[in-house]
C-alpha cells in the first residue's frame, strides 16, 4: 500500500553545507516513511490535502534536530554539584560514587527514563550517551531511547585503571562485556539506536585494553568516543603514564581508536602536532564549553580547531555542564568565543548562526550522520523542532515583529524549553 506524504507548511531555518544560514518564511516540506521528499519554496497552498499537512501557527518555526555530541547519562542526577572541584577531584569526590550505584537497574531504569524524556523535550533530537561501566545499566538507556524514539549513540564505559575502589573492569572482562552490550543493543531492533565504543579517556585504560576496543570498532565498523585534552593536570598525568607516547593524541593513534567515526570530547588544550594527527584521520571534536567553565578546564579555542580543519559538534557534557539543554551550549560557546576575544583583539568571536550550525549539521557532521540528519535537505530523515516563542511562560514575549532570522537569535540567546512545543525524529512526533 502507497504511504501518504506527510507535508509541513511555514517558516524555517536551517544551515546549508557551506555553514550559511537559510531562512525562509514560507516553505513546504513533504516527508514519506520519515525521510523528506520535497522541500518547495512558496507552495500554493489551494493544492493543499489538508488532512496530511501540518500549518504552523503565526509566530512559530521549525529548525533541525539538536545535536548533543557529548552527554553522560549516568551523571544528570549530579547536575549543579561539585564545581568547587578541577576534573580530576571532582571524578573521584562525586561522579565515580554516583556511576557505582548504576549496579542497581532499578536506580538506572529511575534515571534513564527521565534523561531520555527530559533531553527530548529540550529538543536534542540526538544523543550521543556515555553510559555505565554496567552492561545491564547501559542496555536500559539503549531501550529506553529506543522506547522514546531518540536518536543515539550508546556506549558501555570501559575503565580498567583502578581509580577507586571497585569501580573497574579486568580488559578481559571489559572485552566480553562489550560485545555482549553490543549484541544487547542490536537486540533491541531500532534503527535509531546504536552502540559505540568507549573507552573513558587514556588515564582509565592501558594501552592493551585501548588496542582491542580500537580492533572491535575497526572489526565491527563502528564509532569510537572518548575525552582528550580537557584539563591542565589531566594532560599532565596522561603524558607521565604514557612516557614513551609524544602526545595524548599520539596515544589515541597508537591505540588505533582515532577514525573517521571517532568522536572526542573537549580538545581544550591540543598541540598544534595533536591537531594535525586528529585531522587527518577525521576524527571530530565535541566542544563543550559549559562544563569547561563550571570545572575551571579552561577556554576552547574553536577557531583554532576550525583552522585544523577539524570537524565540531556542540556537547552539554553533563553533569561537567550544567544543563541538559543545548540551547544553554549554544549560549555557553558564544561566551566562551567572546571571553577569548578580551585577551586576543584580533580573534574573531563565534556569533549565533555558526553556534546554530555547531548544535545542527555541524553536529552531524561530527557523528558521521551528515547524510541522514542535521538540516532540511530532500533525502535526509525528518529530525526537527517546531518552535513557538510566544510559548505560555516564556519571560520573553513578542511585544513586536521580527524577522526570522531575529526570532532565532531570540530564541538562541533568550529560549529555554518552553519554546520547544513539538519534536520530531525520523518523521515521528516525539514530544
Amino acid at each position: 500500500m502507497k504511504m501518504s506524504i506527510h507535508s509541513f507548511i511555514g517558516p524555517m531555518i536551517h544551515s546549508t553545507v557551506e555553514g550559511e544560514l537559510f531562512a525562509h518564511e514560507n516553505v513546504q516540506i513533504d516527508i514519506k516513511s520519515g525521510i523528506i521528499e520535497k522541500v518547495i519554496l512558496n507552495p500554493k497552498l489551494d493544492n493543499i490535502d489538508k488532512d496530511n499537512v501540518k500549518i504552523l501557527k503565526d509566530g512559530q518555526f521549525l529548525i533541525p534536530g539538536f545535536i548533543d555530541g557529548h552527554i553522560h547519562a549516568v551523571q544528570v542526577p549530579n547536575i549543579g554539584l561539585g564545581y568547587d572541584k578541577p576534573l580530576l577531584d571532582w571524578l573521584q569526590l562525586y561522579i565515580f560514587p554516583l556511576e557505582k550505584e548504576f549496579k542497581d537497574n532499578k536506580f538506572a531504569e529511575k534515571v534513564f527514563d527521565t534523561v531520555v524524556k527530559r533531553t527530548l523535550q529540550a529538543g536534542t533530537t540526538t544523543a550521543c550517551y556515555f553510559a555505565s561501566l554496567y552492561t545491564e545499566a547501559s542496555l536500559v538507556l539503549a531501550k529506553k531511547a529506543a522506547m522514546y524514539g531518540q536518536r543515539a549513540l550508546i556506549g558501555k564505559v570501559n575503565m580498567n585503571n583502578s581509580q577507586v575502589t571497585n569501580y573497574f573492569e579486568n580488559y578481559e572482562n571489559s572485552i566480553k562485556e562489550t560485545k555482549a552490550f553490543i549484541e544487547g543493543v542490536r537486540n533491541i531492533y531500532s534503527p535509531l539506536v546504536q552502540p559505540i565504543i568507549t573507552p573513558r579517556f587514556a588515564l582509565s585504560c592501558d594501552m592493551k585494553l585501548m588496542e582491542l576496543l580500537g580492533d572491535l570498532a575497526r572489526k565491527n565498523q563502528m564509532y569510537i568516543q572518548t575525552h582528550i585534552s580537557e584539563n591542565a593536570e589531566e594532560v599532565k598525568a596522561v603524558k607521565a603514564h604514557f612516557t614513551e607516547y609524544s602526545s595524548y593524541a599520539a596515544i589515541y593513534d597508537a591505540a588505533g581508536i582515532l577514525t573517521n567515526k571517532t568522536i572526542l570530547a573537549h580538545g581544550i588544550h591540543l598541540s598544534d602536532s595533536e591537531l594535525a594527527i586528529i585531522s587527518k584521520r577525521k576524527s571530530a571534536v565535541i566542544h563543550c564549553p559549559s562544563s569547561n567553565t563550571c570545572l575551571k578546564s579552561g577556554l576552547c579555542n574553536v577557531r583554532r580547531l576550525q583552522a585544523a580543519n577539524i570537524k565540531i559538534g556542540l556537547g552539554t557534557d553533563v553533569s561537567g555542564g550544567s544543563s541538559i539543554c543545548i540551547l544553554d551550549a549554544m549560549r555557553s560557546a558564544l561566551q566562551v568565543s567572546i571571553h577569548l576575544s578580551f585577551s586576543k583583539p584580533e580573534y574573531e568571536p563565534l556569533n549565533y548562526k555558526e553556534v546554530f550550525h555547531l548544535a545542527t549539521l555541524g553536529g552531524a557532521e561530527a557523528l558521521a550522520m551528515n547524510d541522514k540528519i542535521g538540516n532540511f535537505i530532500p533525502g535526509k530523515e525528518f529530525d526537527a523542532l517546531v518552535i513557538d516563542l510566544s510559548a505560555s511562560g516564556f519571560a520573553f514575549e513578542n511585544m513586536q515583529e521580527h524577522s526570522l532570522e531575529q526570532k532565532l537569535q531570540k530564541l538562541i540567546y533568550c529560549g529555554d524549553d518552553r519554546n520547544i512545543v513539538e519534536v520530531y525524529v525520523s518523521g515521528q512526533r516525539v514530544v
